[in-house]
């Protein structure tokens, strides 16, 4: 498969993922557990999550529908291209270190998104570093 193909895909994903961000608070009972802190504290964290989910979805819609332009080599695609790959791989770093362990030892499906999450972090990392080195040789 082609690097133009995995872009795609990637692109897809981070876009679902992206627009997905509105189901967690229902998922993880946010309103309950946020309740519990101050209101700058919870709207803070309510502005953050919704900034990430916007950055996931800029992304991943950048990446599905400018493909083309993201493989052109040129000065802006290759800066694109580096703040992605910085992006996620601090991202996979967040995964496999940040992250305690106790959250998801125990829990069969908090360990199989974990597995899932590092793998596709990973993924998206190895796919971006692949555009961009072929961005340099171009």
């Amino acid at each position: 498969m082609s690097i133009y193909f995995h872009l795609k895909i990637a692109g897809a994903l981070l876009l679902l993922l992206g627009l997905g961000h509105g189901l967690f608070g229902r998922y993880f009972n946010w309103e309950r557990e946020l309740a519990q802190l101050s209101l700058l504290t919870r709207q803070i964290l309510v502005v953050h999550c919704f900034f990430i989910a916007l950055t996931v979805t800029s992304i991943g819609a950048c990446t599905l529908f400018f493909t083309n332009a993201l493989l052109w080599s040129g000065e802006l695609s290759r800066v694109l291209l580096t703040a992605f790959v910085a992006f996620w791989l601090a991202r996979l770093i967040f995964q496999l270190f940040v992250y305690d362990p106790a959250i998801w030892r125990g829990r069969a499906f908090y360990t199989a998104m974990h597995v899932v999450f590092s793998l596709f972090w990973t993924y998206v990392v190895l796919t971006y570093g692949a555009a961009l080195r072929l961005a340099w040789q171009s």
